[in-house]
């Protein structure tokens, strides 16, 4: 840090108004004479921490090796130019007062102190206003910085594999091996020692980077926990990265709200906000921006935080807000790393005055984060929600197979029905008890209020210290009553006796006269001895009666002050909560009305699947009615063919056997003549019409014996007779020739053929 005071380059130009806003002289030590006092021991603490520098071989190389060699490097040597100008000297001086006086100017002049950070900090004062801004000096941890080196660490090796990629092209880091990075690799481990929570990431080395371009590594190390305690860059760092969610999720509605526009040709081209602006908020644009300008802001981060961040990145897409909305994704994606950063090569002047005139509400911001805080948490509930049912569903799943795999038999609508039923009543009953528990937990609270209001073990001690205490007055002033008692009996003896005396005091002499009057003097005096005592008695018991009232009412009084104080303290407590219940009391009005939403959607959709059930049961009804008449038709069909089979080979047994009988009689007239062979008799049916011997015998076969009349006329009435034919049917056998009687399996032919 001295080192790099000793070698200044130039300074911002508007010093000179920054140091009349502080109403800081700017003296110009153009000669040793010119300086004060102050800044003789401002530069008696340079010259000091010259020499601490000086002794830390790591921080002396740092300066002296690859630092000075770097053209980009904002902590670059320019020791040539020696001689300071003007303004320089005038920097100089404001700066250092400005260290000197750190905290009278903190606390007084905090608004003028932000308007000099915004126009630069000089490079030679930023490490040790850095440190200033942060709170930084003087940190315990920095003692422990040498033994967290000795340490292991699990993260080492992603360390190791990312410090190449970290200011690739700088001089101080790019050599491999090198002391940058070797000095990065030390803070780097030391933090993931100390956080093992966030352990390392990787955007995390640019911001190191740049503090050990400014400082010693003990010194960064320091600053850089103070960076990720107090300035939100733990939550940005850490696995879950909610904080950079919610970071982007304010962005988002900055841009909605103030470039509606831009905002519409990013949700139409995808263009999500994160695929742009999350190393924004991870590096303070370390990564996108050129070195100088991204110092720049970082000066202001320091000093303001993560609003520079926001007020930035807006400033930046109003003056690219033209150029984007004529590009697509991947044109703007090119643009944001290509085209923006050569925009800032002139300075950051013109970025820095643009982000002051963006619009930035810190209560929008929080209840911006509120709402995003609620998102997630509802996001959070239904992933639950959705792992509960999924879970749900694969064991529903798993009993639906070992019941299929059992072959379970399948409940009945009633039995589910019943099911639904007892459903119902177990949620009811479910409801009560969790109403029956909740006014349990009421009565709970209100016991315990009363318990509260009732007098505590502190008063209960003081009040047996005050009975304590009016029982030995009590005891006292009766210690005194016995006395005075005891007293006045005494009295009351000597009196007797005197007046015994007094009794024959004429008879007496004049002596014994003077002698009885002293004895009555003494005795009058010993009255008004008496007297005195007990009225004496009689005021130390008014006094002990007024110092126990008065402690009863001092102490009824604390205790009156005691319940006041309570009561205050319950009406703070009560208003309290009354914010709470009316905020709790809009947040259920605003649950109540998402629910009733969401249940008349459910409602609704119930009813859509009611009516698709309908007419799924509608159709399936009509299915079961078809089926039911294709089945009544098809037993009438399979009974007419039945009867219609029986009927007609019960004819056709008839026919035979008037043939067989025929046959016979041909046989007995020829006699023993040789036989002709049959080559085929073509017998008419003579049983188609109805009047020559009908063979129905009921209505039924009439029917039947009409359906075979058709089937026989449609076969042309004939009977066919084979002679190599057997009957099977008939009783009688011939030995020369056999009958067989074979019926055709189609019914649309009825010929039959013997």
């Amino acid at each position: 840090m001295a080192s790099q005071v000793a070698t200044p380059t130039s300074l911002q130009t508007t010093a000179t108004s920054s140091s009349t806003s502080l109403s800081s002289p700017a003296l110009s030590p153009s000669s040793p004479a010119q300086l004060s006092p102050d800044d003789v021991e401002l530069l008696a603490k340079l010259e000091e921490q010259n020499r601490l520098l000086e002794t830390d071989c790591k921080s002396l190389r740092s300066m002296n090796g690859s630092r000075r060699n770097s053209g980009s490097s904002l902590v670059s040597s320019s020791s040539a130019s020696s001689n300071l100008s003007h303004l320089e000297e005038d920097s100089w001086i404001l700066w250092g007062r400005i260290v000197n006086e750190w905290e009278d100017v903190r606390k007084k002049k905090e608004k003028q102190l932000k308007d000099l950070v915004r126009k630069g900090i000089p490079h030679h004062f930023r490490a040790i206003v850095w440190q200033l801004l942060c709170n930084a000096q003087n940190m315990p941890i920095k003692d422990q910085y040498s033994e967290l080196l000795k340490m292991t660490s699990p993260c080492e090796k992603l360390i190791r594999r990312d410090i190449a990629r970290t200011y690739p092209e700088h001089e101080f880091f790019k050599e491999k091996d090198s002391l940058g990075q070797e000095v990065l690799f030390n803070v780097m481990k030391a933090y993931s020692l100390v956080d093992r929570e966030v352990g390392y990431c990787q955007g995390s080395a640019f911001i190191v980077g740049l503090l050990l371009m400014q400082m010693p590594e003990e010194e960064a190390f320091c600053v850089f926990v103070k960076l990720m305690q107090d300035y939100r860059l733990r939550e940005l760092f850490k696995p879950s990265m909610a904080e950079l969610g919610l970071c982007m999720y304010q962005f988002e509605c900055m841009i909605q709200e103030q470039l509606p526009e831009l905002h519409m040709h990013f949700q139409a081209q995808s263009f999500h906000t994160s695929m742009y602006a999350s190393s924004w908020f991870l590096t303070i644009f370390l990564t996108s921006f050129p070195l100088p300008v991204a110092t720049r802001i970082f000066d202001i981060f320091m000093c303001e935080g993560l609003e520079i961040v926001f007020r930035v990145g807006l400033a930046i897409l109003q003056m690219n807000q033209t150029e984007l909305i004529q590009l697509d994704m991947e044109g703007m994606l090119q643009h944001f790393q290509r085209i923006i950063p050569h925009q800032l090569d002139s300075g950051p002047d013109k970025v820095i005055q643009a982000a002051y005139q963006v619009k930035y509400n810190a209560k929008k911001m929080k209840k911006l984060e509120k709402d995003y805080t609620t998102i997630k948490t509802k996001e959070m509930e239904e992933q639950v929600e959705i792992k509960r049912l999924r879970t749900e569903n694969r064991l529903l799943k798993q009993r639906i197979d070992t019941l299929e795999k059992k072959g379970a038999p399948r409940y009945s609508e009633d039995s589910v029905l019943q099911l639904e039923r007892e459903l119902v009543q177990a949620r009811l009953k479910e409801a009560e008890s969790q109403c029956a528990l909740k006014e349990m937990q009421d009565k709970i609270l209100d016991i315990e209020k009363r318990n509260t209001s009732l007098p505590d073990d502190t008063n209960v001690a003081r009040l047996q210290e005050e009975l304590i205490g009016v029982k030995l007055r009590e005891a006292e002033a009766l210690t005194g009553l016995k006395e005075l008692r005891q007293q006045v009996r005494d009295l009351e003896e000597h009196w007797q006796r005197h007046l015994a005396r007094t009794a024959g005091r004429w008879k007496d002499s004049p002596r014994k006269n003077a002698l009885s009057e002293l004895q009555d003097e003494l005795m009058s005096v010993r009255l008004r001895e008496a007297e005195a005592q007990a009225e004496l008695r009689e005021t130390r018991q008014r006094m002990l009666e007024l110092e126990t009232q008065n402690q009863i009412h001092s102490n009824q009084l604390r205790r009156a002050e005691q319940e006041s104080r309570g009561l205050q303290e319950c009406v703070q407590t009560l208003t309290v909560q009354n914010k709470d219940l009316h905020s709790q009391l809009q947040e259920i009005k605003r649950r109540q009305a998402e629910i009733e939403c969401k249940s008349k959607e459910e409602v609704m959709a119930v009813r859509l699947r009611e009516a698709d059930n309908i007419a799924a049961m509608a159709e399936l009804q009509q299915q079961i009615s078809e089926l039911e008449i294709q089945k009544e038709e098809g037993k009438v069909q399979g009974q007419l063919n039945h009867t219609d089979s029986s009927q007609y080979i019960r004819d056709l047994k008839d026919q035979i056997a008037e043939l067989k009988h025929e046959v016979r009689c041909l046989k007995g007239q020829r006699g023993s003549a040789s036989q002709p062979t049959f080559d085929g008799i073509h017998i008419v049916n003579h049983y188609v019409g109805g009047d020559d011997g009908s063979y129905q015998s009921s209505d039924e076969d009439g029917v039947k014996s009409s359906a075979l009349q058709d089937a026989q006329q449609r076969s042309g009435g004939r009977v066919r007779l084979r002679p190599n034919l057997v009957d099977t049917d008939s009783e009688d056998e011939d030995d020369d020739e056999a009958l067989r009687l074979s019926v055709p399996q189609s019914a649309n032919h009825k010929s039959t053929t013997v």
